[in-house]
């Protein structure tokens, strides 16, 4: 892979983490029951998609 596409792929990763926080937050304040349960499981699943192109973006 070169330096262009490790670029992009480690800001699409910081991207969906970034979006991932975002989430959780409006999650954790603005909903009950369990569409905030939802909704936080969705996040977490996309921190774990970030993390795991990040790291492909390293190697």
């Amino acid at each position: 892979m070169d330096p262009m596409q490790k670029m992009w792929l480690s800001l699409v990763a910081l991207l969906i983490m970034a979006l991932s926080v975002i989430v959780v937050t409006l999650a954790r304040s603005k909903t009950k029951g369990f569409l905030r349960g939802t909704l936080s499981f969705v996040a977490f699943m996309m921190m774990i998609f970030g993390f795991i192109i990040g790291l492909a973006s390293i190697i």
